[in-house]
């Protein structure tokens, strides 16, 4: 991973009250990262609100932008509009500081650190804001946007035909019947 001072923040020469920041996201951060993401034409736009309080930070993280992904019904590339919110909280302890309880949402830093780097988290909020599932967006009229060559062929496979009848369980079915008759006899 390459190191990049854009994304450091000098929190100690910051006065206390919210600070905004704005980063513009793309497909060379990920390369930066060296990652192999699997979308390409990323453009998001991460607005950062940091709060200095003392003591701690409360950092408010907006994701807005769109990405080009591959459909998961159909397989054609859509662009997807990207938006989300993510909050962290971020505490400064001393350098003598016993073990600290492990929170998702809260970091803990030495107050000897002067510089926090948050493009790690840039990194994880752009792709939590990426969804698991990605199809197409349904048209105005309501039809899906999905290429309809491909919804017509998923139709068709879809549709229930003849069901085999497998030979090997054959036997099984007499020994089962075989043994209703034996329970009623008794």
């Amino acid at each position: 991973m390459k190191h990049n001072r854009e994304y450091e923040i000098a929190w100690q020469g910051l006065k206390p009250g919210v600070h905004k920041f704005q980063y513009e996201i793309n497909d060379r951060f990920m390369q930066d990262r060296e990652v192999e993401p699997d979308f390409r034409d990323l453009d998001a736009q991460v607005t950062l609100a940091f709060d200095k309080e003392n003591g701690f930070f409360r950092l408010h993280f907006d994701v807005d932008g769109s990405v080009t992904v591959p459909c998961d019904r159909c397989g054609d590339d859509f662009k997807l509009r990207l938006w989300d919110e993510f909050d962290l909280l971020i505490k400064l302890i001393g350098e003598d500081a016993e073990e600290i309880e492990e929170d998702a949402d809260v970091v803990y830093i030495p107050r000897s650190e002067t510089v926090i780097d948050i493009s790690k988290w840039i990194y994880e909020f752009v792709m939590l804001s990426i969804p698991l599932q990605r199809v197409h967006p349904d048209k105005p009229s309501g039809e899906p946007g999905c290429n309809p060559e491909a919804l017509k062929l998923l139709n068709r496979l879809s549709e229930p035909g003849e069901t085999i009848k497998n030979d090997i369980w054959k036997g099984l079915d007499a020994l089962k019947e075989d043994k209703k008759v034996k329970r009623k006899s008794k």
